[in-house]
Formats: C-alpha cells, sequence, structure tokens
C-alpha cells in the first residue's frame, strides 16, 4: 500500500528517573511492524526500564511513546489490549498445574466458549506444552516454565509481545526452541520487542539497539553494528569501552 507507515512503536526522546538516578536518557527508537527488535547492553543500561515504559507499567519522566498510534500513558487502556508483556520474573503458580495456569490467565482475560478450547490448543501445543498439561509448574524444567510464560502471555492474541530477557539462565537447547517460536510468530506477524542477555540471540533479531550507561548508542541491523568486527560482540564491547574512556576523560578535564 503506498505510503504505508510499518512502525508499529515510536520512542521520542524518552527518559525515566528514579530520585537521583536517571535509569534511561533521552532514548529515541521505531520498532517496525512485524519485525524482532533486540535490545542488548551492559548490566544496568536501562533496557528493562525502557520495556516497562513500553509496557505501559511506568510513566516516562519525559519524552513519549507511541504503539499503533496509541500513546502509552494518553492510550493507556486501548495500548493494554495491543500488547503481551512477560517480565524477567513472571506470575506463574508453581502449585497449579500447567493446565490451571494457562485456564487462569484465560479467565483473566475473559476468553470463554471454543474460543477458549482453540487458543488453549494452540498455545500449548505451539510450545510443545500439550503432553505436559497435568504437571504441576513447579515440577517443569526453566525451559518448559518459560514457554508455558509466553503461551500465557499469548491467549489473548497481542499485537505486541514484550519480552525482557525471557531465556536468562535456559539452557541452550531450551533457548534455541525458544527463539524457533518467536521466529514463527514474527512470521506469521506479530512484532516482537525483546531485551537478551546473549549476543547469539541478539543475530537472530531484525533490528538491534546497544544501551549502555542508560543511553542508546546504536540502533541498527546486527550485521550494521559488527561490520567492522569480527563479531557483535567485540562490536558491543568496543563501542561500550569507547563511551566509558569519553565519561572519564570528560570528569578529569579541567
Amino acid at each position: 500500500m503506498p505510503g504505508y507507515d510499518k512502525t508499529y512503536i515510536r520512542v521520542h526522546d524518552v527518559s525515566m528517573s528514579f530520585g537521583a538516578i536517571e535509569a534511561v536518557r533521552d532514548v529515541s527508537l521505531s520498532v517496525n511492524e512485524g519485525t524482532i527488535f533486540g535490545l542488548v547492553g551492559s548490566d544496568g543500561a536501562g533496557k528493562s526500564t525502557l520495556l516497562r515504559m513500553v509496557a505501559t507499567m511506568i510513566k516516562p519522566s519525559k519524552g513519549r511513546i507511541l504503539i499503533g498510534g496509541f500513546d502509552v500513558v494518553a492510550d493507556r487502556g486501548r495500548v493494554k489490549d495491543l500488547i503481551g508483556y512477560m517480565p524477567q520474573r513472571f506470575g506463574l503458580y508453581h502449585d497449579l498445574t500447567v493446565d490451571e495456569n494457562i485456564d487462569f490467565f484465560m479467565n483473566i482475560f475473559g476468553i470463554t466458549g471454543p474460543e477458549r478450547k482453540r487458543r488453549k490448543e494452540k498455545y500449548l501445543g505451539f510450545s510443545n506444552l500439550l503432553p505436559f498439561i497435568d504437571r504441576q509448574v513447579g515440577n517443569l524444567s526453566g525451559g518448559m516454565k518459560q514457554k508455558l510464560g509466553l503461551a500465557c502471555v499469548l491467549v489473548h492474541e497481542p499485537r505486541l509481545l514484550i519480552l525482557d530477557e525471557p531465556t536468562n539462565g535456559v539452557d541452550p537447547v531450551s533457548r534455541q526452541e525458544f527463539w524457533n517460536i518467536l521466529s514463527q510468530m514474527r512470521e506469521d506477524g506479530l512484532t516482537i520487542f525483546v531485551s537478551t542477555a546473549y549476543l547469539d540471540e541478539g543475530e537472530k533479531c531484525d533490528h538491534l539497539a546497544l544501551m549502555h550507561r542508560s543511553r542508546l548508542l546504536d540502533s541498527a541491523t546486527p550485521g550494521e553494528i559488527r561490520s567492522r568486527f569480527p563479531s557483535l560482540e567485540d562490536a558491543m564491547i568496543q563501542r561500550i569501552q569507547e563511551v566509558d574512556r569519553e565519561i572519564i576523560h570528560d570528569n578529569f578535564k579541567f
């Protein structure tokens, strides 16, 4: 369609402070519809805070965020219908079964009748959890818990999926399975905004943003970021070290 704007998330000049601590400073970026956009960077860089603002969990101290054309503050109710958010510590109930957990989340979203059965079979099947439907969640592996969390987030069929380091601490095989699911959802048209601590996962993203010390340092494709370096890891380390040297130099100017 001529003139069709593929941008689904717009983050414009956004900052977030907690008292004297500036967690996010003057960040601007855009995420295209139907893509996987990854956030990578150092610990404490502000990645989780930025995701929480996009997910309407906290209000920016400054700037504006639009999702599907709706403001996350002024139109919070409409935005919440568009998104699925999975934080680092997702609230599964370990004393309930897989089936009981997904039923709980469908109750929250008011999903009933034949649609309830369809979605349960789709998302538990998609996550390869149907054989474990009667297993107590406390007895699942870490990777299976993450896939169940993803299924619970997806039952209301959002247009945007926001994931905060969803595979942190998960074994390599389960990480690969999780990303296979994400890739399939992208093919189905879902927009995915994800932070990750693993640079091999960063390579799987369509676009990456590198954050450090609350700021956005680079935003490009993985190939563009590592174009002059042996690997994405080398590129990130070099960029972060450059910024740290600049800060030290500025602090010791006389």
